[in-house]
């Protein structure tokens, strides 16, 4: 079936960079990739490979200095935001209002000394222009929607009066008021229990269906990806290694990186005595990247011929199925067999 849904955020090449004494550290190093309309997409990897980073690139929130955007473009709604002054109008009339983040730990996306109505009053009022009164009610409407019981209430509660589940559906609510079309949650449920986290994820998965909105997830927990994204991008050392639909992910991974992932978690229908399978060694630091595969000190498929150099992503399959990997024919050979 072809999906005929509109592209509302492509980026393309986007490098990000920190300069401190010990050089240039490379966090996103020309990543790629667009969400469309009303789509849930997933960004994983390990701590420190640049999921993070990549989408404060996009939003504009790298503190400056040390980091500094120094390349790619960012189009959102065909527009290329990148070329917007970090301050101008035009950025901070993107921010909430186009395109929202929830972080991972909400109480510190919250100011812990005005009140939850306060807060979300004031971010409805510069981004629909309404007056105090009227962005009130808006928030009251807001909060009913993510499920917050009794939100007249809750308006007059500090952040530090609710619980980490009731924070994070805040930031949501934000989202949901100011009618943004792109929600990036950055580790969502990170710090929540499990029923929570079902919880929130389920209410992100309800903006889709209600709001069409679209979501991008970046998480390390592939058992989120498996239920709630349609494409995943995996990321290594700040570059994008693979990437296709969930199904390809899941049970055609192609990338030596992406099948460690996937073979380290446990899984209902192994034996009890098989131990779980680590990726050896340790990624690689940013500021000392070789010219070469950044996996190849950790690759199980690495020999000389790696080092020719750094692999680019080739399709591999239908479906915007890609891999970046010198050795990829003989692993698809292996898969075959």
């Amino acid at each position: 079936m072809t999906d005929n849904r509109e592209i509302l955020l492509e980026v393309k090449n986007l490098k990000t960079s920190f300069f401190t004494q010990a050089g240039e550290v490379k966090a996103v190093d020309d990543v790629s990739y667009y969400v469309k309309r009303g789509e849930v997409i997933a960004v994983v990897g390990e701590s420190g490979c640049g999921k993070s980073v990549t989408q404060m690139s996009v939003m504009q929130l790298i503190q400056t200095p040390p980091g500094k955007i120094v390349g790619g473009e960012v189009f959102f709604e065909g527009k290329d935001i990148l070329k917007y002054d970090r301050f101008s109008e035009e950025m901070r009339a993107i921010r909430g209002g186009g395109i929202a983040m929830i972080f991972q730990e909400p109480m510190t996306s919250l100011n812990p000394v005005y009140k939850i109505g306060n807060q979300l009053s004031e971010v409805i009022m510069c981004h629909k222009g309404l007056d105090k009164k009227a962005a009130w009610a808006e928030g009251v409407k807001a909060l009913a929607a993510v499920g917050i019981p009794d939100p007249e209430a809750r308006m007059e509660n500090y952040p530090f009066q609710m619980s980490g589940g009731m924070r994070q559906r805040v930031l949501i609510a934000i989202a949901v008021a100011c009618g943004s079309k792109l929600i990036i949650a950055d580790e969502p449920t990170t710090a929540l229990d499990v029923t929570t986290q079902a919880q929130v994820m389920d209410l992100l998965k309800s903006l889709v269906k209600e709001y069409g909105t679209s979501i991008l997830m970046v998480t390390h927990n592939l058992g989120l990806v498996t239920r709630y994204a349609e494409r995943v991008y995996v990321m290594y050392a700040g570059k994008v290694i693979e990437s296709g639909t969930c199904e390809d992910i899941l049970m055609h991974a192609r990338h030596p990186y992406t099948m460690g992932l996937l073979n380290s978690v446990p899984r209902l229908d192994s034996e009890r005595s098989q131990d779980l399978v680590a990726i050896d060694g340790q990624p690689p630091r940013l500021s000392e990247l070789p010219p070469y595969c950044s996996f190849f000190p950790r690759c199980p498929y690495a020999c000389e011929d790696c080092k020719q150099g750094k692999p680019e992503l080739q399709e591999i399959g239908p479906n915007d199925h890609y891999a970046a990997c010198w050795r990829i024919e003989e692993i698809l050979k292996n898969a075959e067999k």
